[in-house]
């Protein structure tokens, strides 16, 4: 345990490290990846230039020494990564990880959630947008039906996992779909977390127009249900959630932009290609892979992981106007996860 954890210019401690181990997704979700740019012929990066997963170890047991707690696994969707179970075992055997997550479209849970549990992996975090099928066909770009993906929830539940469900609500998109995804999740007694959409990369045609903002969302929950305020878990912690009176179910609301939360953020991300990147906003990230090929040590990675987190000034939400959204030139969120 590392007793004085790194800070950055704002005193944020770095808490979290969302690794992103593949840019490809089988999705084609217009907030994400719209068909219309990421189409079949579209050059994703070759597995060669992609972090080894020995790497991946080697750089998340830097990030821990500096006072990282807790691992996220993203992609693009992370199970395209062929033998991600070895990851993660490798990840878990790292001494100071108390947490290790993943965030999926949910469409291969069939086929590896049973190797991943038996990793050691328990957290699961499922991206579904709506429960109407010609809807969710719509938004998933592939026409894939909601029953499918809530088939292989029921699996991954039944396994063992502990899952919530993520829903980017869109007005005029599927924002018709609060009050059933609501209905649905909280008769299953799954958290359900309503993000607001988000300006992630510049592909995805946001506006402050399309945003229902986590009050207007909670206006409509609580036309029907009564809702309880839970305290947050820990510091950074970006859902805000509630509980559902008549039930252990919860609700969560992600408020990049309503309610910024920079001033408690403490999460690095890293690129399957090895950049590190300090804000889910930026603009660009340092290059730890072309260290590692250069026969880098330890000391000299972490040296420069400090230095990038040290001087770390992001705070894109509080400062966020329609002109930054349209003008600043943004990584897209499928290369380095949500």
């Amino acid at each position: 345990m590392n007793p004085h954890p790194l800070k950055d210019s704002l005193q944020r401690s770095i808490r979290d490290l969302r690794i992103s181990v593949t840019d490809r997704c089988n999705f084609r979700c217009s907030y994400c990846m719209p068909k219309e740019i990421f189409g079949d012929d579209y050059a994703f990066l070759p597995k060669n230039k992609c972090l080894s997963f020995e790497e991946i170890q080697r750089l998340t047991k830097l990030f821990v020494s500096l006072g990282v707690k807790k691992i996220r696994l993203t992609g693009g969707e992370p199970l395209m990564r062929p033998n991600l179970p070895d990851l993660v075992s490798k990840i878990l055997s790292i001494d100071g990880v108390e947490d290790v997550g993943l965030t999926t479209n949910g469409s291969l849970l069939g086929q590896q959630a049973k190797r991943l549990y038996d990793a050691g992996l328990r957290r699961l975090n499922v991206s579904v947008d709506a429960l109407n099928p010609e809807l969710f066909g719509r938004l998933n770009g592939r026409g894939i039906e909601p029953a499918f993906i809530l088939k292989q929830i029921e699996y991954a539940r039944e396994i063992g996992f502990e899952i919530k469900v993520n829903m980017v609500v869109q007005k005029g998109v599927n924002d018709s779909e609060i009050l059933p995804m609501a209905a649905y999740f909280k008769e299953q007694g799954i958290t359900l977390r309503f993000i607001e959409f988000m300006d992630v990369g510049n592909d995805n045609s946001w506006s402050f127009k399309k945003v229902i903002t986590k009050k207007e969302i909670y206006e409509r929950l609580s036309s029907i249900y009564e809702l309880e305020p839970m305290d947050r878990d820990y510091f950074g912690e970006v859902a805000k959630r509630y509980r559902y009176k008549d039930s252990d179910a919860q609700v969560g609301f992600i408020t990049s932009v309503s309610e910024s939360f920079c001033s408690s953020c403490t999460r690095a991300r890293l690129s399957s290609d090895g950049r590190f990147y300090t804000c889910l906003f930026a603009s660009g990230g340092f290059d730890l892979r072309q260290m590692l090929w250069d026969g880098a040590n330890d000391e000299e990675l972490l040296a420069v992981i400090t230095s990038v987190w040290e001087q770390r000034t992001d705070r894109y939400s509080d400062e966020r106007t329609e002109q930054t959204a349209k003008n600043r030139n943004k990584i897209s969120m499928s290369y380095i996860g949500g």
